[in-house]
Formats: C-alpha cells, sequence, structure tokens
C-alpha cells in the first residue's frame, strides 16, 4: 500500500503554531486522524498510542517523529501528517525538537503499520525529501511530494495490463549488479537505514543495488534466483543470523549492520572481491574480521534470545501461583494448594523446564545447523538431569544453567566434526545422513560427553553447598553478603544455582509464619541485578545501545519476579563491568536484608510474595539500596557508546 493512498486533505495540518509539549501534539494529532473518519473509538486509539509512546518515543533524529498504533478502534488504515512552525520535545534521541510528524492508525489484523513505518523510515533518510514537506505551502503540495519520492523509490502504481501496451524491451544482463541483505535484532531502523544508505550510494555510483530488508514485519523485496544469480557480489549487512543456502557459488561480503549504514560505498566496491561462499549446510558464514570471541558470543546469543520466553513466561506464572496460594494449609506444598495457584504453578513449570534445553539446543544449532538442535536439545536436557555413567537416568545434583551452556557448544561442534567425517562416506549414504546418523551418533557422542561433565559440575555445586552450610554458623550478614553475591555472579550457574538451593532447604528447618532470612536474602540477590540494569539503561542511556535500552523495561518486569536471567543478556554482551556492579549491589542489598531481620517463607515469587514475607518495608528498603548501588556503578564502569 502506498502512502499517498493513506493521507488525505483533512488530515494534513501544514505551518501549525507551536503546541505545548509531547501530550498536546498527541491530542492535536489524534483530532486530524479521528477527522479523516478511520476511527471507531477516538479515546481509545490515543490509549494506543500512548501505550506505544510509554515503551520508547517514537521520535527519530533530525527533527521527525512517527508516532503508530494498532487498535481495534482504527476501522481502515491511515495517515495523519503536521508540520510546526516551532518544534515541540517528543523524546528524540538527539535532544532537538520535533516539527515534521506522521501519525499511523493500522488495524489489528496483520503488520500493515510495520509496512507503512518501513517505507517512510527509507524516505525520510533523505535530507532533501523532508526539506520539501516542511516548505510544502497546501496539502496538495504535501501529497505531490510523498507522491513524486515514493514513486522514484519504490516505483509507479502497478497498471492493470492491457493488449495493446507493448511488452518492454529486453534488457542486455536483467537484474542489480550488487544485492545485499540487511537486518538487525529489532528489525526496524537499523534495516531500512542500512538498505537506503546502500540503494542510495548505488545510483550515486551508477551500480544497480538490490536490497533484501528482514525487518520484524517479515522479508520485504525478496531477492529473486535470477537476480542472485546475474549479480556480481553479495553483501550481508547484518547482526542476526541469516540463511546464506542462496548465495552458493557467489562472492558474499558479511559485516554489521552498522557498516552497511556508514560504510555504503566501501562494501559496494568490495562485494564482487569477496571470498565465494560455498554452502556446507552450515546456517552462517564468519562475519568479515570476526574475532573468535565474537562468534562464540553470537552463538551464545542466539540461545539466550530463544530461552528468556520461557523464563519471562514460566516464571511469572509460578510467581502469580505464590501470589494466590494460601501457605497455611500445607506449607511443605506452598504454591500448589489451591486450584489456582496449582494449575498456574504447573503451567509455568511446564515452560520453564524447557529453559536450559533450548538454550543449548539453540547455541548448538547456531553452531551446526539443523542437526546441532536435536543433538542440543538433547545435551540441555541431560544436564539438568545430572545423569552420570552410574545412574543414567539422573541425580538429585543438576549440572545447571553452565552444564546446559557447556552441552550447547559441546554439542554444535560435536556435530561439526561428526559432519565432516560424514563428507567422506559412499555418496549412496547421503540420505540417511540427517534422518539417521546425525541424530543416532550425535545423541550417543553428546551422551558420553555430558555423563563425564555432569560429575564434575556437581561436585563445585555440592562444594559450594557444604561451604555455605559452614559459614551459616557465623556472621549473618557476612552470610547474606556472600549469597546474594553469589545469586549475581553467573545467573543460573554454579554459584546462582548452590545458592538458591541452600537458602531452599533452609525453609524446611521453619514454619510458615516465621519464613527464612536466608531465603529472603537469597530471594534479594536475585532481583538486584536485572532491576539494576533496567534502571541504569535510563539513568545512563548513553552507556547502552538503542536496542538494549528497549530491553530495560523487560529486566525491570523480570526483576520484580526474581527471574535473575533477565540479566544474562547484557552480562553476555559486557560481563567485565555488568557482573562487578550486580554482584556488589546484590551483596549489599543481602546484607541489608539480613540487618532488617526479612524472612521469606516461599522459594520464589518476588513482588507476588510480598504479602506473606517479615518486614516488607525494611526489605523494599535493602532492595531500592542494592539496584541504586548497582545502577551507579554500571553508570562509572560503562562506557559511552557512541
Amino acid at each position: 500500500m502506498r502512502i499517498v493512498d493513506l493521507l488525505s486533505a483533512e488530515k494534513i495540518a501544514l505551518h501549525t503554531p507551536a503546541v505545548a509539549d509531547k501530550a498536546a501534539m498527541i491530542d492535536f494529532l489524534v483530532d486530524l486522524q479521528d477527522k479523516g473518519g478511520c476511527l471507531s473509538d477516538k479515546a481509545g486509539y490515543k490509549e494506543a498510542i500512548l501505550a506505544r509512546e510509554a515503551q520508547t518515543s517514537t521520535a527519530i533524529e533530525m527533527g521527525i517523529a512517527v508516532p503508530h498504533a494498532k487498535s481495534d478502534c482504527v476501522k481502515a488504515p491511515s495517515l495523519a501528517a503536521c508540520t510546526l512552525t516551532q518544534g515541540v520535545d517528543y523524546g528524540a534521541m538527539d535532544g532537538q525538537p520535533s516539527d515534521l510528524f506522521f501519525m499511523i492508525a493500522a488495524p489489528m489484523d496483520g503488520d500493515l503499520h510495520l509496512e507503512i513505518l518501513s517505507h517512510l523510515m527509507v524516505l525520510l533518510m533523505d535530507p532533501s525529501f523532508t526539506a520539501e514537506l516542511r516548505g510544502a505551502a497546501d496539502a496538495a503540495a504535501f501529497m505531490a511530494v510523498i507522491d513524486r519520492y515514493e514513486t522514484a523509490k519504490f516505483g509507479a502504481p502497478e497498471k492493470p495490463e492491457t493488449a495493446q501496451e507493448p511488452a518492454p524491451a529486453a534488457a542486455a544482463k536483467s537484474g542489480p549488479r550488487i544485492v545485499a541483505i540487511t537486518a538487525c535484532p529489532t528489525g526496524i531502523a537499523h534495516t531500512y537505514m542500512a538498505a537506503e544508505a546502500l540503494e542510495k550510494k548505488g545510483k550515486e555510483l551508477g551500480i544497480a543495488v538490490k536490497v533484501e530488508t528482514q525487518g520484524s514485519g517479515g522479508a520485504k523485496n525478496v531477492l529473486t534466483a535470477e537476480e542472485i544469480a546475474n549479480c556480481d557480489g553479495v553483501i550481508i549487512a547484518a547482526d542476526k543470523e541469516v540463511e546464506l543456502s542462496r548465495f552458493d557459488g557467489k562472492p558474499v561480503l558479511r559485516v554489521p549492520v552498522s557498516e552497511g549504514i556508514h560504510k555504503p560505498e566501501e562494501l559496494i566496491h568490495e562485494a564482487p572481491q569477496a571470498p565465494i561462499y560455498h554452502h556446507t549446510g552450515e546456517k552462517t558464514e564468519s562475519v568479515t574480521n570476526e574475532s573468535f570471541g565474537r562468534k562464540l558470543y553470537k552463538q551464545l546469543m542466539n540461545g539466550v534470545s530463544h530461552m528468556l520466553p520461557f523464563v519471562i513466561g514460566g516464571g511469572i506464572l509460578m510467581a502469580l501461583a505464590f501470589l494466590l496460594d494460601d501457605p497455611s494449609i500445607d506449607y511443605a506444598n506452598f504454591g500448589m494448594n489451591t486450584p489456582v495457584a496449582a494449575w498456574l504453578k504447573s503451567m509455568g513449570n511446564v515452560a520453564f523446564n524447557f529453559m536450559l534445553p533450548i538454550l543449548a539446543g539453540f547455541i548448538a544449532m547456531s553452531i551446526a545447523d539443523r542437526p546441532g538442535l536435536m543433538v542440543g536439545f538433547a545435551g540441555g536436557a541431560i544436564a539438568v538431569s545430572g545423569a552420570t555413567f552410574s545412574s543414567p537416568t539422573g541425580t538429585a545434583v543438576s549440572a545447571g544453567f553452565l552444564g546446559a551452556l557447556i552441552a550447547g557448544f559441546a554439542a554444535g561442534y560435536l556435530m561439526l566434526a561428526l559432519r565432516k567425517v560424514c563428507d567422506k562416506l559412499p555418496k549412496a549414504l547421503e540420505g540417511i545422513k540427517p534422518i539417521l546418523i546425525y541424530p543416532v551418533v550425535g545423541l550417543a557422542l553428546i551422551g558420553l560427553f555430558m555423563c563425564l561433565i555432569n560429575p564434575i559440575v556437581g561436585l563445585i555445586n555440592t562444594a559450594i553447598y557444604s561451604g555455605l552450610e559452614s559459614m551459616g554458623e557465623g556472621s549473618k550478614i557476612v552470610l547474606g553478603i556472600v549469597l546474594a553475591g553469589m545469586m549475581a555472579i553467573d545467573m543460573g550457574g554454579p554459584f546462582n544455582k548452590a545458592a538458591y538451593v541452600f537458602g531452599t532447604s533452609t525453609l524446611a528447618a521453619v514454619s510458615a509464619s516465621e519464613g527464612s532470612d536466608v531465603m529472603a536474602a537469597v530471594m534479594m540477590g536475585g532481583m538486584v541485578p536485572p532491576l539494576a540494569i533496567a534502571c541504569a539503561t535510563f539513568f545512563f542511556r548513553n552507556r547502552f545501545t538503542n536496542e538494549e535500552r528497549k530491553s530495560g523495561i523487560v529486566s525491570f518486569i523480570m526483576g520484580l519476579c526474581f527471574i535473575t536471567e533477565g540479566a544474562i543478556p547484557f552480562a553476555a554482551a559486557d560481563p567485565l563491568r555488568v557482573l562487578p556492579a550486580c554482584i556488589v549491589g546484590s551483596g549489599v542489598a543481602g546484607a541489608l536484608s539480613m540487618a532488617f531481620g526479612c524472612a521469606l517463607p516461599a522459594p520464589h515469587g518476588g513482588i507476588f510474595v510480598f504479602p506473606v514475607m517479615t518486614n516488607v518495608v525494611g526489605y523494599l528498603i535493602a532492595l531500592a539500596v542494592g539496584t541504586a548501588v548497582g545502577t551507579i556503578l554500571l553508570g562509572l564502569l560503562k562506557k559511552k557508546k557512541s
């Protein structure tokens, strides 16, 4: 759908006098949308716009803002536009006021708003386009500017074929000389900015460039087999995994998406001289000049990104179960006493139990493609079970998060080695590799490996637990510092799990009315890291990337629910700065929790178990102080982002 088709004169206001603030600007634009007759409920649509703005401002640099929302209150897709004589503070990243606005109204069905947004983002990258819009004398001239630039960029609207229309003359060589794919983790801004930069630079150089964008609304401007076959080179400007099999035999240049934005000319010239890509079944190839450490980081993040939905969904449902349960019925069964609580906890456990196998499986898949998925998934499950040669069905000592990490990387590289060995087999056996050899031999190999690794990790867990038991006989405050700090060291690994198991074991020695001060300190240590990181993304915004800032609100919610794993993506990206800040913040909070005599009768729950906690006011003070310490340290330790 074209941008001009969604506009009309009554929804365009040009050279409007200055408005008071952002709220007044939203009211003005919503009124314009309502005049166009596209809304069934003006108040409901405004509520959707405000909810979107609450996530992060839709203002971009250069004085432009594109507020947008999907809502049941939208009868038909629509655009409203406005220019101001004096800009208003709309929360842009560059701190400049915004004076050019497009407001998108989209129905709930489909991802039309993303398509419109991507078109607008591409056009708004052109300073001459925005200058002409600001200078348009009336609505007709404003729409004419959009129509002209949109036609030049995306082509004229398709016309129905007629018998009299002559066929176009065949070109000497069809298709672009350079093809490219752009993709960023969020799939919105950087994806389209890189695409626009490459295509614009191609026009300046007289080189035909076509870019496929793999954004949040799916792939757009998809490359055809003919275009790929006829091109001179391929550019992959992406910060996430991209399927490369269709580029077999072509020169492929892989770079981060930021280079697509800042170095388009260099990439266009380098692409034809890039190494020839030969598809061997692996999902990805190395980015140019990519270090081994960055490869490991991307493989880890592939597992973490797939794991987090299970952590969030399962953890929050389990926390709700403790909130809605009554510990006085049967303390030993707390979280499962009432039907509603039992259902919530059971559903949460189902998702939570997938967490570590999913982590291992997708780490392995990022290394060895599809053959690695099953083997990694099984390796993660074996790590959780704690299976050994003497007890293949599992033991009480689980290898936990660290074991799952080891299983994921081991499964991926074991499968790569197995595939190289299988390359020497007769071609007649090619068909049975993926359905017989890879799964059977791969499972046996990861089983042998994990049965060797599990006892070692289990011994680490046991040694840590024994040390904590002896420490508990001394100072409670020191124990609080150590336990809470351990929760932040590896966020799900041996230290974290040992501290958590130690905390839950103390619940057996207390009544539901008393609670455990040790368990309270343990939960404190697990809540502080994601809360401190979330606060740091707000108070020290220039220390984090745009994607990290957007993830801050999710980390805040996970911290409140005692889901420490919400801090993992930040810790993995910058461990030398993030982990010390989180450990110190957690340690301070744990010490204060012990000093205030806070006690908890539940093994999980976060804010949802506050109603059954002893001295909840003291706990909140300790949590706030620990979070503040962690936040300040993050601001001091982390470097500013360019």
